[in-house]
């Protein structure tokens, strides 16, 4: 499975937004960084409009055929907008420096309230859901930035009236 864009695109991506890499990171630490990246990017996919050119197969959510922006302009359906693969690389660089923090394990029923550790008491802030789609939205990570490359190509949200 590829990830999206290229080493050096990103490399020159993150050097062009004055990111320093790791000390030492290795081309497969940045190749997996990469794929987790655009794994993250590809968890946006229901918010996109159009569907997968090549259907459920295709490895990731983009291309697209059908897929519009915010503003109604087609994107032709073997490309993939640079604002699609530069949210890749951010994500990528966010995972490079520390593997697994865009995609966190929660375990509902073991989130702590309050913990004591000799004099010392800390207690937490915790939704009073139980619902693990909830807890699971609370601990997933929000990046502004990816947010704003992708907004352009999420579906519209009317708001609409539901008579019965």
């Amino acid at each position: 499975m590829a990830a999206y864009g290229t080493k050096e695109a990103f490399v020159q991506y993150a050097t062009d937004h004055g990111y320093v890499f790791p000390e030492g990171a290795a081309d497969a630490q940045i190749a997996a960084a990469m794929l987790r990246g655009s794994l993250v990017i590809d968890r946006y996919e229901p918010k996109f409009s159009g569907a997968r050119t090549s259907g459920y197969d295709q490895a990731r959510a983009w291309p697209r055929t059908g897929a519009v922006t915010y503003y109604s302009e087609k994107i032709p359906s073997d490309a993939i907008p640079a604002p699609i693969v530069n949210a890749s690389y951010e994500a990528a660089f966010l995972e490079l420096v520390t593997p697994g923090s865009l995609s966190p394990v929660v375990t509902t029923n073991s989130i702590a309230k309050r913990e004591k550790v000799g004099e010392l008491e800390v207690e937490f802030a915790v939704s009073s859901s139980s619902s693990s789609a909830d807890v699971v939205a609370a601990a997933t990570p929000v990046v502004t930035v990816i947010e704003g490359l992708l907004w352009q190509f999420m579906r519209m949200c009317i708001p609409g009236i539901l008579a019965v």
